[in-house]
């Protein structure tokens, strides 16, 4: 890194594509952020590629369906070395608190060339990036989507404490989205889209009995 010579931020630092368009910019990591920042620089004519280092990409519920009916949706993505990963969405989350990519339109970029997919990095030597394929490409700026970690439970101390130290519930099912003082979270028990929608029914119940 000491070597390139364009930007290289952090996604915690990214506000928008406004300043890339027209220039190359590689994107790395294929979470939730990165597939979004990288819709973002294309949509704003950045030449915007994405590191996935893994072939495989945990899509959501929905993306996960729609691809196994129908391959009309986004095309045959494998060729761009994105596949469905084997295990489900539900099972990735609860084993491993991994969530799943919910797609905004990126697919469709990667499909027409306006995003290009890149394997892991080997190497970087001033403005070229090498890749482990072999392949090499100069660039303009680097937008590190790394080492997502949550920071609720950092700033939000009240309540009794209502998260754990990896800013999920507590594990008091099933009154996990309850706190003491009038705190509530939805969403945050690793339950999928059903645990959120039950965290907010119960806590819409619980305000209501307030009135």
């Amino acid at each position: 890194m000491d070597t390139f010579t364009g930007e290289v931020i952090h996604s915690n630092g990214y506000k928008n594509g406004k300043a890339y368009g027209d220039k190359s910019v590689l994107v790395v990591g294929s979470g939730n952020s990165g597939m979004e920042i990288a819709l973002d620089l294309a949509n704003h004519g950045a030449k915007t590629s994405i590191v996935v280092r893994s072939p495989y990409i945990p899509y959501s519920v929905v993306d996960s369906i729609m691809l196994w009916l129908s391959k009309l949706v986004y095309g045959d993505l494998s060729k761009y070395g994105i596949n469905r990963p084997k295990e489900g969405p539900f099972f990735m989350k609860v084993a491993y608190g991994k969530y799943p990519v919910l797609d905004t339109g990126t697919c469709k970029k990667i499909k027409s060339g306006e995003v290009q997919v890149l394997p892991a990095i080997e190497s970087i030597r001033g403005n070229v990036v090498i890749f482990e394929n072999g392949t090499s490409h100069p660039f303009d700026a680097i937008v590190f989507c790394t080492g997502f970690k949550r920071s609720t439970n950092t700033w939000l101390k009240g309540d009794d404490y209502l998260l754990n130290d990896d800013g999920l519930a507590k594990p008091n099912f099933p009154n996990h989205w309850k706190g003491k003082n009038g705190l509530f979270c939805a969403g945050l028990s690793r339950r999928g889209l059903y645990g959120a929608s039950s965290d907010a029914q119960n806590i819409a119940n619980e305000i209501k009995s307030l009135l």
